[in-house]
């Protein structure tokens, strides 16, 4: 297959627009059952009733494994918040509201979020190991009613489509677990590039939940230190790090 020119591409995989789907070609160092475990969990959130793209088919591509999927027209409300800075408080009370769907669904046929997170905490290798057991047995310790998390939910995995609907992208990181785990883990991902908007993302969600941010906050140095494992910059790591040994210095 002519696959042309990607219209976005990351760090496992290609993305192309064909026949007005979406063809998510992945790179060749991720096992082989990448494409069928992700879509396995955007299957899932599909049949939950949210509006995410349907998978059409799991099938190999010019020899690589490919997802094909429904195409979503619309812009990252990412990029729309970019170029309006003033609307970052109507856009974030937006992606709360959707949030609160993705966790108002009971799950437990999703990988459970402790084990994702044990596995990627095992591979923080910047990490000593001392720390990395004191957090894996904190991991072990935390209580939580296991609801549909996605893992990865920030504001450029929103589609704001046409008729001002939002899609919700990306679920490679999708797990049943914690909800609160999920929000702190949206607050860390904001923290590093845009700390104000962490800020206020995490004030609003308070506002609007009635949880405190303190019990958000707990899961700061595990969820930290599961970031570490991924592809991460230097100067990133760094941060992380410190965030843990200070977490973990105040407990």
């Amino acid at each position: 297959m002519i696959l042309g020119t990607p219209i976005a591409s990351g760090n496992t995989a290609e993305i192309y627009l064909i026949d007005r789907k979406i063809i998510k070609i992945f790179k060749d160092h991720l096992p082989p059952t990448e494409a069928g475990y992700e879509a396995n969990k955007q299957r899932h959130a599909y049949e939950a009733g949210l509006f995410v793209p349907e998978v059409f088919d799991v099938t190999l591509i010019n020899e690589k494994q490919a997802i094909v999927m429904e195409y979503i027209k619309g812009k990252a409300m990412g990029e729309l918040l970019m170029e309006n800075m003033e609307l970052a408080e109507d856009y974030i009370n937006l992606s709360i509201d959707v949030q609160q769907k993705i966790h108002s669904v009971n799950t437990v046929n999703l990988e459970s979020m402790e084990v994702k997170l044990t596995r990627q905490i095992k591979a923080a290798n910047q990490l000593h190991q001392e720390k990395r057991s004191y957090l894996l047995q904190k991991l072990s310790m935390m209580n939580y009613e296991k609801k549909l998390c996605h893992g990865d939910f920030h504001l450029f995995n929103l589609i704001v489509t046409e008729d001002n609907r939002l899609s919700i992208i990306d679920w490679v990181d999708a797990s049943s677990g914690d909800i609160l785990a999920d929000v702190c883990r949206t607050y860390l991902l904001y923290q590093p590039f845009y700390k104000e908007l962490a800020e206020l993302y995490l004030q609003l969600y308070c506002q609007k939940s009635g949880f405190a941010k303190e019990d958000i906050l707990r899961w700061i140095p595990i969820l930290a230190a599961a970031r570490l494992s991924e592809n991460v910059s230097a100067a990133e790591a760094e941060c992380l790090i410190k965030c843990i040994e200070y977490h973990i210095n105040l407990e």
